[in-house]
């Protein structure tokens, strides 16, 4: 009898003992937080190519010519510049691929001007302000002095006035005319990118054919150019370093 009792004890705690386990394996599990999925990797989408304006195909292309024809328009140039690149594109010279941008940030470092890149905000390259460069591809023959000029005569034309063919020339005293002294400031405003070296030039009178081309900032130009009354062009100064333009009467 006292084996019965004492079998029947022992199976009792066996049970309580299972009955345990078993509720805290439960709620143990019921506890247990499920373990989080690896986050998925980063994806990017691939950046939008820059539009490349390639001269090489500036004849036959009809979609650039449109293209160029309209951004020319804009500034009432014909032959002044061969292309108009944004700041956000590129342009292309026989084999070689200039980036604007690049090329946008080396000439205001040139200037003197202070890069400022903010990698992280979006935001802020979104609305960056975009500007436009006028492209002369220097051909055989081509000095800066004359390449300058034709830019101002087409300026000059758009705008209802007829520029002589020796306007640029000093006057019977020897004095500097006021288109010379346009050309002469001129030759401070632009760049000059060798496309060979794949650098801007720092020697501006040293120009090769198709090896070189003429940049200009249209924005800084066509600002300048819309300040002067022809009229009084020839009363403009220029001191090496400042054009200085007579103030309204």
């Amino acid at each position: 009898m006292f084996a019965n009792k004492a079998l029947k004890i022992f199976s009792i705690c066996v049970l309580v003992g299972v009955t345990v386990i078993t509720g805290l394996w439960f709620l143990q599990k019921q506890d247990k937080k499920p373990v989080s999925e690896k986050p998925a990797e980063k994806t990017y989408a691939p950046s939008k190519p820059q539009l490349v304006i390639d001269y090489n195909e500036l004849e036959k292309d009809e979609q650039l010519q449109s293209v160029t024809k309209d951004r020319k328009t804009k500034y009432g140039l014909e032959e002044g510049v061969d292309i108009i690149v944004r700041s956000d594109e590129s342009f292309k010279i026989g084999d070689t691929t200039v980036s604007m941008r690049e090329s946008q940030d080396k000439m205001r470092l040139k200037s003197g001007d202070i890069i400022e890149n903010d990698i992280n905000s979006k935001k802020g390259a979104s609305n960056k302000i975009i500007n436009e460069f006028g492209i002369y591809v220097v051909q055989p023959g081509d000095n800066l002095w004359d390449i300058h000029f034709k830019l101002l005569k087409d300026y000059f034309n758009h705008k209802g006035i007829s520029i002589s063919q020796v306007a640029d020339e000093p006057d019977r005293s020897g004095y500097s005319s006021g288109m010379g002294k346009l050309l002469k400031f001129s030759e401070h405003t632009v760049c000059i990118y060798n496309l060979k070296k794949a650098k801007l030039d720092v020697n501006i009178n040293l120009i090769s054919p198709l090896n070189k081309i003429i940049v200009y900032n249209m924005n800084e130009i066509f600002t300048l150019l819309d300040c002067i009354d022809y009229s009084k062009v020839n009363k403009v100064e220029f001191d090496g370093e400042t054009l200085w333009i007579p103030a309204e009467q």
